[in-house]
C-alpha cells in the first residue's frame, strides 16, 4: 500500500482564467504547488492531472509528472479518480488530492492524513481541520466549519457558523482545510454516487460521503492553507511568500 498526490488543475476559472499558469514571483503557481506536495515524505509520487495542452506543457517544463484526463469532469474529485485509474493505482492504495491554487499547505499535515488510512483499513476518507474563534471567519460562507464526534469522526460540514454557541461565553469554531485523503477503492465508488440533498443545499462534496454513511476522519492542526482564487488572492500570496522568504533564492 502506497500513497500518492495528484494535484487537479484546470485553465478555465469564472473569477481568474489560466489561474494555473499565473506567475508568482516569476514561478508557475501550479508549480509552487507541486514543489510544495514534493515536500511530504514518505510519497510514491507527485502527479498533476489535467485536461489542458497548456498545463501539461508547464509542468513537464519544471521537470513535473501529467496524467492528461477528459475535460467533461464536473468537479475536481472526478478528475482524480481518473488520474487514479490511468496511474493504474491499487485499491488500497491512498490518495491525496491537494487543489491545484494551495501554493501553501502544510506537507507534515498531508502525511499524517495518509497515515490515518495506513493506521486503520475501515477508513477511507480524511481531512484536517483547524481551530479559529474569530466570528467573522465563521459567518463568513467561504469558510467552511465542521463539526465532530469524540473519535474524531466529521459529523456535518456547513458554511454556516456551526455550532450555535446558544449561551455566548467563548464560541469557537472548526475550519475545514480543503485537503482530502481517500483510499482509492472508495475513491472509484465516491465519484458514482449520486450528489445527496445536503451537498445541493451547501454546495460542500464532502457531504455526499456523509449522506451515504461513509465516515471522514478529521485531523486538527494550527497550520492552514494559502488558497488563490482571485488575481488579489495572487498578490496576497506573494507579498507573505516574500515575508517567509518563498522567492527566487529564498
Amino acid at each position: 500500500m502506497g500513497f500518492s498526490i495528484i494535484i487537479p488543475a484546470r485553465y478555465g476559472s469564472s473569477r481568474f482564467p489560466g489561474k494555473p499558469l499565473a506567475l508568482i514571483l516569476g514561478k508557475p503557481l501550479i508549480q509552487w504547488v507541486y514543489e510544495r506536495a514534493q515536500q511530504v515524505s514518505g510519497l510514491a509520487g507527485v502527479y498533476v492531472a489535467t485536461d489542458d495542452e497548456r498545463i501539461r506543457e508547464c509542468v513537464a517544463g519544471f521537470g513535473g509528472r501529467v496524467v492528461m484526463t477528459r475535460a467533461d469532469h464536473p468537479s475536481g474529485t472526478d478528475r482524480l479518480a481518473e488520474a487514479a485509474e490511468i496511474l493504474g493505482l491499487a485499491e488500497n492504495d491512498i490518495v491525496i488530492n491537494i487543489q491545484g491554487d494551495q501554493a501553501v499547505f502544510p506537507p507534515l499535515v498531508a502525511r499524517h492524513l495518509a497515515t490515518i488510512l495506513e493506521r486503520d483499513w475501515g477508513a477511507v476518507m480524511a481531512t484536517p481541520v483547524r481551530r479559529l474563534s474569530d466570528p467573522e471567519q465563521a459567518a463568513n460562507p467561504n469558510v467552511v466549519k465542521v463539526v465532530f464526534d469524540q473519535r474524531g469522526r466529521a459529523l456535518y460540514f456547513s458554511r454556516s457558523p456551526l455550532p450555535y454557541w446558544r449561551d455566548g461565553g467563548k464560541p469557537y469554531f472548526f475550519k475545514h482545510i480543503g485537503i482530502y485523503a481517500y483510499r482509492v477503492k472508495f475513491l472509484k465508488e465516491f465519484v458514482n454516487l449520486f450528489p445527496g440533498r445536503w451537498e445541493e443545499a451547501e454546495k460542500l462534496e464532502q457531504l455526499r460521503a456523509l449522506e451515504y454513511g461513509f465516515p471522514i476522519h478529521v485531523a486538527e492542526t494550527p497550520e492552514d492553507t494559502i488558497e488563490v482564487d482571485t488575481p488579489e488572492d495572487a498578490a496576497r500570496l506573494e507579498e507573505y511568500l516574500k515575508k517567509v522568504g518563498g522567492g527566487p533564492g529564498g
